[in-house]
């Protein structure tokens, strides 16, 4: 009994806590941050609901090899990496708010080019093109604008917040959707959300411009303070771990769809109930690993342990059969969602107050260009050596991103920013 009372107590400390937490925003910065999540619900739906359709359901379109069904899988992260800091140097120059709508147009035509095609180069065209409309930066320094700098670290995880949701959501809806109208039907889908953003757009307040003219260095890119955080040994394991992270991610999109119906005799139809089970289950492992934030005061083991977890995975699935393949999505989900919690936060933490913004933005763009290699070698890997090839690729760059972890000795960021 008494457990169940401390249960009870924990919880409405939680629900407290939560409420202190959203109830400290002004209305209209409630208003802003709750729409500007919503964007990015929106596109990282329309980016991550194809990633495990392309490869069962572009194989038959003309012209289609596991080359090019890997090119198609990552091609949005080149774009997305290219475009992301002249976007949101526009951003500073006209209203954010047409950046977005420009963006999210670029997401929508993307997205009507691919639904339209009955050639993987036109899935490819399409996915270039959604990568195209990079918004990330701009409404980022719009969470800027519209928040005071007391309020900005809250909004960032709010926002950061909903990409997760967008993940797991993509990796069930995408799925489902594609039961009814097939790979064109999921790009028309993400059509309809990219004009349903445009909407919330427009009803998004006016940024207070003179705000966004004060707003502290850190907010956005800039290009003199590159060197320095290039030159910070701990950002730079960052900026690596992200890119090998999302590399991982698009190679296991590259082999993972097809290998749920080959190997674990999974019909396509109820691909969504396996990444559900997978992600729900994996909830649990999350929690243990990101509980109290640890990894601050260890990052380097806690880094360690959660990449181990994703290892096992990759070795699960690559044994193949239906309880291994399960098991080994169910880990791979575990230690990919955990890290890709801890490493941005990590990664703000060690950049410099006055470069925060800089930073984050080599480290979004790293994250880009993994995706990009991730799917373009998967599908290369997997065109010259089969899945074999790839599983055994991927599981040599984790433990090469291991010994990279372990050489370089990550201080708690309380440490460095102490010293």
């Amino acid at each position: 009994m008494s457990a169940e009372i401390c249960r009870d107590r924990d919880n409405l400390y939680f629900y407290l806590r939560l409420y202190i937490y959203v109830s400290s925003f002004t209305p209209t910065e409630t208003r802003a941050v709750s729409m500007l999540a919503t964007l990015y619900v929106v596109r990282m739906l329309g980016l991550f609901m194809v990633l495990p359709l392309i490869a069962v359901y572009s194989a038959d379109m003309t012209g289609a090899t596991p080359f090019l069904l890997g090119l198609a899988v990552g091609a949005y992260g080149l774009t997305q990496s290219t475009l992301q800091i002249p976007m949101g140097w526009l951003s500073d120059r006209i209203d954010r708010r047409w950046v977005i709508v420009f963006g999210l147009s670029l997401l929508m035509l993307g997205s009507v080019v691919a639904a339209l095609s009955s050639s993987i180069w036109g899935v490819i065209a399409g996915r270039f093109l959604q990568g195209a409309g990079a918004i990330a930066s701009a409404t980022m320094a719009l969470v800027a604008d519209y928040t005071r700098v007391e309020q900005r670290a809250k909004a960032s995880a709010i926002i950061g917040g909903s990409i997760a949701i967008a993940f797991g959501l993509a990796l069930v809806l995408g799925p489902t959707f594609a039961n009814f109208g097939g790979l064109q039907g999921v790009f028309s889908v993400t059509a309809l959300l990219a004009t349903a953003g445009i909407g919330v757009v427009c009803f998004l307040p006016k940024p207070d411009r003179r705000a966004a003219a004060s707003r502290d260095a850190a907010v956005g890119f800039q290009r003199n303070r590159l060197a320095e955080v290039l030159s910070i040994k701990s950002l730079n394991t960052m900026y690596a771990s992200i890119f090998a992270l999302h590399f991982l991610l698009m190679a296991v999109f590259v082999v993972v769809p097809t290998g749920l119906e080959s190997e674990a005799g999974i019909a396509r139809e109820h691909h969504a109930l396996a990444y559900l089970g997978a992600l729900v289950f994996s909830v649990p492992g999350i929690y243990l690993l990101v509980k109290g934030r640890r990894y601050i005061q260890a990052p380097t083991q806690t880094l360690l342990i959660s990449l181990t977890v994703l290892l096992l995975g990759l070795v699960a699935m690559a044994i193949g059969g239906f309880v291994a393949t399960l098991v080994g999505l169910w880990l791979f989900f575990t230690g990919f969602t955990a890290l890709e919690a801890m490493l941005p936060s990590l990664a703000s933490v060690y950049a410099p107050e006055s470069s925060r913004g800089t930073a984050m933005g080599v480290f979004a763009s790293s994250q880009f260009i993994g995706v990009f290699f991730g799917g373009l070698l998967g599908g290369l890997l997997l065109e010259l050596s089969g899945t074999t090839g790839v599983w055994l690729g991927m599981s040599l760059l984790t433990l090469l991103w291991a010994i990279v972890l372990g050489v370089s000795h990550s201080t708690s960021p309380e440490t460095s920013n102490a010293a």
